[in-house]
């Protein structure tokens, strides 16, 4: 049975604004893949910026890049260069793009002293990893997988608004409490669906 999710309902949404963006890269003949790419390394300048301790200006970078995950997938089906590598490639530097992010916190918090940081930044990354790699799993075995209450989006989501009011180490333990719950949840999901 097909979930929706939040994230399909902000995609639908953000579908009159992303378009024209999408359309106007497409005219400039710019490859989805390079759309990819540009968010992996915003990411990272995020993740650098972290470990650095400048936590407003990840956030504004995430608030900049972080729409560039919706935008390459809209200009890969717009432009008629969807590709099986293409989608492969997206997800691959996602979870890149993360551990580059959370890796930031790891580092300063190293840098600091700040273990309670380090252990919320490490567990944060663990299940935001795990989130993906269950619906990757559960997909590759032909069981549809989107349940759960902190996807991607809502992770990013949150994080941003975390660093922007710099309330970044409530949010980093909302964030591994909640995306290892998130994980979990879709354990129980393929259980139970491989059950029946």
């Amino acid at each position: 049975m097909s979930s929706y999710t939040l994230t399909d309902r902000v995609r639908e949404l953000s579908k009159p604004f992303l378009i024209p963006i999408a359309d106007f890269l497409a005219r400039l003949k710019i490859p989805p893949n390079a759309v990819s790419l540009a968010g992996f390394l915003g990411c990272v300048a995020t993740g650098i910026a972290l470990g650095l301790g400048y936590f407003r200006l990840a956030g504004l970078l995430l608030l900049i890049f972080g729409p560039l995950d919706a935008i390459d997938g809209l200009l890969a089906r717009r432009s008629g260069k969807k590709s099986t590598f293409g989608a492969f490639f997206d997800s691959t530097l996602d979870r890149y793009a993360e551990i580059a992010i959370f890796g930031g916190f790891i580092f300063y918090a190293f840098q600091i002293g700040h273990m309670l940081l380090g252990l919320a930044a490490f567990l944060a990354l663990c299940g935001s990893l795990m989130v993906s790699y269950t619906r990757a799993r559960a997909e590759a075995l032909g069981i549809e997988c989107k349940v759960g209450l902190l996807t991607r989006f809502e992770r990013l989501a949150i994080l941003t608004a975390g660093l922007l009011l710099e309330w970044f180490l409530p949010v980093l333990i909302f964030i591994a409490f909640f995306a290892n719950l998130t994980a979990l949840q879709r354990i129980i999901h393929v259980w139970r669906a491989t059950k029946s």
